[in-house]
């Protein structure tokens, strides 16, 4: 008996000590999380993040929110400028401007059709307004009520059914989000509403930018996993250069490959959208609005364009660019190694107007046949154009050059600085067969178009050649 009461002392004894051990053993403390400072990414990584942006060339941009409602008309008559703008250039106070939010019920929209639209149409990433400077919502926000789901009679998440379809029909999907916002009293909407300045803006717009539209984004990147973010509204005075470089950097450590434009910090000059020469400002690309730049750039660039005068549904505009114009913008931008950012602006009930479904029908026909000429395509280093009716690309990392003319050819047509590969083919983007060339020093390329292969082609915008240059083709400055 002694001897078991010796055993279960010892055995007592033995688990005391352990569990003492084991309080006394240090806790394992968590890693700490390693600290990325994305503004000093290198260029290899920069590459890598852009390369599928610099490939695709082609993008759709969309304004629609509570402003397709009143559609660019307010107390009766046409408000001056464009649609999205109308609560600022009509001076309509918050309140009011409410209403058409109230009464925003989109319930056409297919979020399906669209993204099948702008496929057809040869685009391959979608960029939507999530929220503009209206401060109205297109997602189910947790951090307000102003959204689609909460604030509107059409309680449905437009965002999560264009996500869904984007990735189901393999586009790229991308937010716009504004940075100022004239709903939100402490991003100054009562300045904008036609009210008087507030006090203390720099510390109330402070308290916005980290406890609203910081949360705001953290949603947007978690819940629709987008490619971009697309700021605007950075000239908001309140909003500084070192909120701007924090605000990037918020971003990417959200999703460290999103790609992020110019306008989430103050580098950009107007409407040519280019950042100054300094080169500490935030942003991976530039954004021309309505223009495009007059040559090619070092620096990545997207030029964003309307189809007529709006961005957001105004009933009253009808200056539509032709079909004609808007894909020489295409190729003129591909040509200087930039990307083309095309608006639509859908109507309350959720419908692209006639007119911009027409032009991207045209579009999507040209591009089925010259769609090599401007996808995965850089700026040749023989220069983009020649006069003003033809401009050429190069696929990326081949001798494969593309010449596309805006005239339709006569009988020859001469290319200035290519030189074709001795025993090469030259050919007509649409028709099967090579055609004739001869090359003259000097003189360039001259390249025999016969009336079969213009009929095989048929109607088009634009006239596409495809040559494979020799190693020594000349080169020379445009």
């Amino acid at each position: 008996m002694r001897t078991l009461h010796v055993l279960v002392l010892t055995a007592f004894l033995a688990v005391a000590c352990k569990e003492k051990q084991k309080e006394q053993k240090p806790e394992k403390q968590p890693a700490e999380k390693e600290t990325v400072n994305y503004l000093e990414e290198s260029e290899e990584a920069f590459d890598q993040r852009m390369a599928w942006w610099r490939d695709a060339r082609f993008g759709m941009f969309i304004h629609w929110g509570a402003y397709a409602v009143p559609a660019g008309r307010y107390e009766g008559k046409e408000a001056k400028g464009i649609g999205e703008w109308i609560m600022y250039n009509a001076k309509i106070p918050v309140d009011v401007y409410e209403e058409y939010a109230k009464q925003f019920n989109p319930t056409e929209f297919d979020a399906e059709a669209w993204v099948s639209l702008m496929k057809k149409a040869g685009m391959k990433y979608l960029v939507i307004t999530s929220k503009h400077h209206d401060g109205f919502c297109l997602w189910d926000s947790k951090i307000t009520d102003y959204d689609i789901v909460d604030f509107s009679p059409y309680g449905k998440d437009v965002l999560k059914a264009l996500s869904d379809a984007c990735k189901a029909q393999g586009i790229k999907f991308g937010l716009y989000h504004s940075i100022m916002d004239w709903h939100h009293p402490d991003s100054h909407a009562d300045t904008y509403a036609g009210g008087e300045p507030s006090e203390n803006n720099e510390a109330r717009f402070a308290d916005y930018l980290e406890n609203y539209l910081k949360p705001q984004l953290k949603e947007l990147v978690n819940a629709y996993d987008p490619t971009i973010l697309w700021f605007d509204g950075e000239w908001e005075k309140e909003f500084t250069h070192e909120q701007g470089l924090a605000l990037y950097e918020y971003v990417r450590s959200l999703k460290p490959e999103i790609i992020i434009n110019n306008r989430v910090d103050k580098g950009r000059q107007g409407m040519q959208g280019m950042n100054r020469d300094d080169s500490d400002y935030a942003g991976d690309f530039g954004t021309p609005e309505q223009e495009i730049l007059d040559g090619t750039s070092d620096f990545d660039w997207e030029s964003c364009m309307t189809m007529n005068d709006t961005w957001g549904y105004k009933t009253d505009d009808n200056n539509w660019k032709s079909s004609e114009t808007l894909i020489r913008n295409l190729v003129d931008v591909a040509a200087k190694g930039g990307n083309y950012l095309l608006n639509v602006g859908p109507d309350a009930l959720g419908n692209i107007p006639d007119a911009s479904v027409e032009r991207l029908e045209d579009i999507g026909e040209w591009i089925k046949v010259n769609g090599e000429a401007i996808y995965g395509t850089e700026s040749p280093d023989t220069g983009y154009k020649q006069g003003e009716n033809i401009r050429f690309t190069r696929k990326k990392g081949t001798p494969i050059y593309y010449a596309v003319s805006f005239e339709k050819p006569g009988k020859r047509i001469r290319f200035d600085h290519l030189k074709p590969e001795e025993g090469s083919e030259v050919l007509l983007l649409g028709y099967d067969e090579p055609l004739e060339w001869k090359y003259t020093e000097g003189e360039g390329v001259t390249v025999s178009v016969p009336r079969k292969a213009l009929r095989a082609v048929g109607s088009t915008k634009a006239w596409t050649f495809k040559i494979k240059v020799a190693e020594n083709n000349t080169s020379s400055e445009q």
